[in-house]
């Protein structure tokens, strides 16, 4: 499973690096200063060794004239440890339709008693279709629990 996402990740990366390295980029679209997006992958918890499906949703608004942006995000992972997330997230934008996210938050486990730090960083690459996109997201998360990957489906709605 690790050499999986490994192979996942490293593929991501030099495709995206192959990309920025072309010099003709058409943008035929208008930016959107709002998405709302959301995200369905299966999460690898790396100290339990445990497959599950987490599904991220985030609203982020972009900030004028800059390639960053800030807004809200909440996470579920359906498993027994009922882990919910809700953090700021902080959205930069180093290329076209590539986004990287840091998300600072607090994460519940089990009972509403059980919270703690949690850091979330998630980048995905965006595949326009009008108003809606989608495409591969890759995130890393920690709390003081454990460690879960997840590498899924990214879709969006800019307005």
């Amino acid at each position: 499973m690790r050499a999986f996402v490994l192979v996942t990740f490293f593929t991501a990366l030099f495709s995206v690096n192959t990309y920025a390295q072309t010099t003709e980029h058409v943008d035929k679209h208008e930016h959107h200063n709002n998405e709302i997006g959301i995200a369905h992958s299966p999460v690898y918890f790396l100290k339990e060794n445990v497959l599950s499906y987490g599904l991220h949703i985030h609203y982020i608004r972009k900030i004028a004239h800059t390639k960053f942006g800030l807004g809200l995000g909440y996470e579920r992972i359906f498993d027994d440890h009922k882990h919910r997330t809700i953090g700021l997230v902080v959205s930069y934008s180093p290329i076209e339709k590539l986004s990287l996210n840091v998300s600072p938050g607090i994460t519940f486990e089990g009972d509403a008693s059980d919270i703690n730090f949690a850091l979330h960083i998630e980048t995905s690459y965006e595949i326009e279709l009008n108003d809606f996109h989608l495409g591969p997201v890759l995130e890393l998360a920690t709390d003081p629990e454990d460690i879960h990957l997840s590498l899924g489906l990214h879709i969006g709605y800019g307005f």
